[in-house]
């Protein structure tokens, strides 16, 4: 039993859907994006991220007893969703507040959006 390879070329479609132009963003303006969605993927930093959001501000003093979890584990789960840009922090004294940054998760819905 003998196969039979065929090549396909620009000219001979490789199946029935219709050609379309395809426009693939440069990799440099995904990387914010990349960056967003990693800090959005995991469950702690996602719970973090709203309890910050629903009190408007949130000290690190409430965040620790809040969510059970040590000082250093809270801290890096900060640092990744600041270094995404999603979080914005102020030092006060001794204590640290964050505050969501609006515009970042917004724009981070809006590029949900644009996929669809």
């Amino acid at each position: 039993m003998a196969t039979e390879l065929r090549s396909t070329t620009a000219e001979t479609p490789c199946c029935d859907v219709p050609q379309t132009h395809i426009h693939l963003e440069p990799t440099e303006s995904l990387g914010r994006a990349v960056a967003v969605f990693k800090a959005l993927s995991d469950e702690t930093r996602l719970r973090l991220l709203k309890a910050i959001a629903g009190s408007g501000e949130l000290c690190e003093c409430y965040a620790v007893p809040a969510f059970g979890l040590s000082q250093p584990t809270i801290n890096y789960h900060l640092k990744v969703l600041r270094e995404a840009g999603l979080v914005r922090s102020e030092r006060r004294g001794q204590w640290v507040y964050h505050r969501v940054d609006q515009r970042a998760l917004l724009g981070a819905v809006r590029q949900l959006t644009e996929i669809g």
